[in-house]
C-alpha cells in the first residue's frame, strides 16, 4: 500500500504557506469593547485569497464590526529546502 500525501503538505509544494490573520472587531452591543480572533489556513501570498473570502464571509454573516487585521505569511517548505536524496545511510 503506498502513503498518499496529505492535502496540506501537497498545498505547500504548490506555494500555499502558512497564513495567520489577528482580527480586531467589536460588538454591536459592546462598541467600546476590542476583542481578537485568531485564524490561520494556508493561502497564497500577496493576493491571500482564503483570507478574502473568509473575510467575505464575515462580512455578510457575522454581526461584528472590523477594527483591524493584521496578516503573517510564512512559506514552510521552499525550493531550496525541497531536494530528492539518493542513497541510504545506515546508522548502527
Amino acid at each position: 500500500m503506498v502513503a498518499k500525501p496529505s492535502p496540506d503538505f501537497l498545498a505547500q509544494v504548490r506555494g500555499y504557506g502558512l497564513t495567520t490573520a489577528e482580527i480586531s472587531y467589536w460588538m454591536p452591543d459592546h462598541p467600546k469593547l476590542i476583542q481578537l480572533f485568531v485564524w490561520q489556513t494556508y493561502d497564497l501570498a500577496p493576493g491571500f485569497p482564503e483570507l478574502h473570502r473568509f473575510l467575505d464571509h464575515w462580512r455578510r454573516e457575522i454581526e461584528a464590526t472590523l477594527h483591524s487585521i493584521r496578516v503573517a505569511h510564512q512559506h514552510l517548505i521552499r525550493p531550496a529546502e525541497f531536494r530528492a536524496v539518493d542513497g541510504v545511510i545506515t546508522i548502527n
